[in-house]
């Protein structure tokens, strides 16, 4: 009998624990991630090696059951997040994905942008329409679009922007009804919507925000493989890589060379979150150099918060401040 009634309370005690473990908390919380080397992601077609390497740096971002919860108060390198912090208000999980995997995609095209402008090459551009990043709840497009749709024609029609798009829309009346093309998984469809006035403009729309959808189309030609890694953060890092591989000279030098930042076509590298995580994960890789946004000097900037991180953990990796690409490559070229 007693044996039965301790199996009968573990088998209940293994339910309770497994049942707590799918139970989600307003919170996300993030932990270092891995520092992975950018040159099997990236081919420019017949590019230069290198002796060294260049990394993306990344954190593990998730939602936090109790367990996560427990172990991240307790742990001075993860970080908990309420849950609208991370999430605009009204978006669902798969929005968030969807936002995630689309920044790092604008991401791409900027890297790409600022290493082939810095290397001389010109750059041609091919717009596909606008890319649905969320719906919003309570109005016309709710329950027709999703985000990661990528809308080409109106009323039949293709368009080039978004600012074309939006144009196109808001001269139309509320309550008229356009039909929208677009693609959703390799597939084309239609649904015709009735317009409804934004609050925000006043204008008549469908409840959706959007970005453009381009391709940039260069010579010789650049893949970026980057799988399921979403965010902006590696913008910097891709695109030193490519423009590395782009020019002879080798700007590692055979250092092992990680970082992290935002990137914009003009080459202005930007803040980002979890510097910290980074600056853990990349000493945890071996890398020797971390090329941190400085922000132009700012009190809080992500380059200070990785200089105390890297005192803390006793590191050996120098820290470099950089507030554009063109800092970067500078501090590279001077490198022994």
């Amino acid at each position: 009998m007693r044996s039965k009634f301790y199996t009968r309370s573990f088998l209940i005690l293994a339910v309770i624990l497994l049942a707590s473990s799918f139970y989600y908390l307003p919170f996300y919380v993030s932990k270092p991630g891995m520092a992975k080397e950018l040159e099997p992601i990236i081919e420019v077609e017949n590019g230069y090696e290198e002796q060294g390497s260049f990394m993306l740096t990344t954190v593990r971002m998730g939602r936090a059951n109790i367990y996560a919860y427990v172990a991240a108060k307790f742990s001075k390198y993860q970080e908990l997040y309420p849950i609208e912090e991370i999430r605009a208000e009204n978006e669902t999980d798969e929005e968030y994905n969807v936002r995630q995997l689309h920044l790092m995609a604008t991401s791409k095209l900027a890297a790409i942008e600022t290493a082939y402008k810095k290397a001389g090459i010109p750059i041609d551009y091919h717009y596909n329409g606008v890319y649905v990043l969320n719906v919003l709840p309570d109005m016309p497009a709710h329950g027709k679009l999703q985000a990661g749709d990528r809308i080409f024609k109106v009323d039949g029609k293709e368009f080039m922007s978004s600012d074309e798009f939006i144009s196109t829309v808001s001269q139309k009346q509320d309550g008229n009804e356009i039909t929208l093309t677009y693609e959703r998984q390799d597939k084309i469809k239609e649904t015709s919507i009735t317009l409804k006035k934004l609050k925000e403009t006043g204008k008549p729309g469908v409840g959706i925000t959007l970005v453009d959808d381009k391709e940039i189309e260069v010579e010789p030609a650049v893949n970026i493989n980057s799988e399921e890694i979403g965010g902006p953060s590696a913008g910097l890092m891709f695109s030193l890589e490519i423009y590395n591989q782009l020019i002879k000279a080798d700007l590692t030098k055979g250092y092992k060379i990680a970082g992290t930042g935002t990137i914009n076509s003009e080459g202005t590298v930007g803040r980002i979150g979890g510097i910290e995580q980074k600056i853990v994960a990349a000493d945890k890789a071996g890398a020797e150099i971390f090329l941190a946004p400085n922000e132009e000097g700012a009190a809080d900037s992500n380059y200070k918060a990785a200089v105390e991180t890297a005192r803390d953990i006793k590191t050996e990796m120098k820290i470099v401040p950089v507030d554009t690409f063109d800092d970067a490559v500078e501090y590279l070229r001077n490198l022994d």
